[in-house]
């Protein structure tokens, strides 16, 4: 199952940030190029898996981008993107993200109480990422719908379900062993 991913997913490289090991992948990184079989495999199993009654499909930077576009040309629902700067709008949702490898500050825009959000993002690894995204989303009184991650890696989800109460939704699972990607 989902066997274009997981063949991308096995071979591809690693390289070492700061100790962590972390996987180049077109899906997680933009790099090396992106196969659109691959990708058309990801969107599909989001389709069929996600829960889209929802007001807006809410992408962080940067690569849940490339998920949330054929997404919300497709179901006509539109997109909104988590961004890693601040534009100073009104309304303008601010948040501390922490990785395994960096923190940042992140912003979200155009998110109102009582909007229902889907979360879609590409890998799961700490769950820093949406583990903020999730709490700053409820502060403003969103109503987070459903979360969609096609790849997880490490305990993540589980650190997201204790923390929010969110599950969220994998595709395939992966950790990283003797330099090498391997698929559970």
């Amino acid at each position: 199952m989902y066997g274009r991913l997981k063949e991308s997913l096995e071979n591809c490289p690693i390289v070492n940030r700061n100790g962590y090991p972390y996987f180049v992948h077109p899906l997680t990184d933009g790099v090396p190029r992106m196969e659109p079989e691959v990708l058309e495999e990801v969107i599909d199993w989001m389709l069929e898996n996600g829960d889209f009654s929802c007001d807006v499909i809410l992408a962080p930077e940067s690569m849940g981008i490339p998920l949330a576009v054929p997404l919300s040309l497709k179901l006509r629902i539109p997109y909104s993107v988590v961004r890693k700067r601040s534009y100073g709008l009104d309304g303008e949702i601010t948040l501390e993200q922490k990785t395994g490898y960096s923190k940042s500050v992140m912003t979200v825009n155009g998110i109102t109480e009582g909007m229902r959000v889907t979360v879609v993002d590409d890998v799961v690894s700490t769950g820093g990422t949406l583990d903020a995204l999730i709490h700053a989303l409820r502060e403003a009184g969103a109503i987070v719908v459903d979360v969609l991650v096609p790849v997880n890696k490490s305990n993540g989800t589980e650190v997201v379900l204790e923390n929010t109460g969110v599950k969220i939704k994998t595709m395939i699972s992966v950790r990283v062993e003797n330099g090498r990607v391997v698929v559970n």
